[in-house]
């Protein structure tokens, strides 16, 4: 499977037509757009830290992504005629086998179920990269995407640690 070319369509809860596909350098503009859509929360959910800016180093991390040991994902929703990139998710293999994977969607387009077609997806790639694990850390507080672990059908073991959930997921 070719992960630089992915791409799928979704149905969201509410009905709008959802695209997953592989994040491009093109979509620079767009994806700081979606950041600026987020709030002090997400940015801290995401983060584990106050953050409002990126410096051009970290800009280029997030959007320089080789689809091998670094995969990332873009949800993108048809908006007055714009597409729109309303999320995203990514793993970085940590290890042989096993990544750590991150998602961020913004606060308009929360709750509408985009994470769930993103790890779906991401499990897809990961799997057929030979991955065997998924692991994440996310703050306690953090109930949605929790919730989103629980639901992605993966056995998954958790450790709680001074307000941070360390969870694994089971890729086999």
């Amino acid at each position: 499977m070719n992960a630089a070319k992915y791409a799928a369509t979704e149905s969201l809860r509410n009905g709008a037509s959802l695209q997953i596909r592989a994040l491009l350098p093109s979509d620079r503009a767009e994806m700081i757009a979606a950041v600026g859509r987020f709030s002090e929360q997400t940015l801290y959910r995401r983060f584990f830290a106050p953050k409002r800016s990126f410096s051009e180093r970290e800009i280029e991390f997030f959007l320089n992504v080789d689809f091998i040991g670094h995969v990332a994902l873009v949800a993108v929703l048809s908006e007055s005629g714009r597409q729109v990139i309303a999320g995203g998710a990514r793993y970085i293999r940590a290890e042989p086998g096993c990544a750590e994977v991150a998602f961020a969607i913004d606060d308009p387009h929360q709750k509408l179920g985009i994470a769930t077609h993103l790890i779906r997806h991401l499990i897809e790639i990961a799997r057929a990269n030979g991955l065997e694990e998924f692991v994440a850390e996310v703050l306690a507080e953090n109930a949605p995407m929790l919730k989103v672990f629980e639901r992605s059908g993966l056995a998954m073991t958790t450790r709680r640690e001074r307000g941070i959930v360390h969870v694994t997921l089971s890729l086999s």
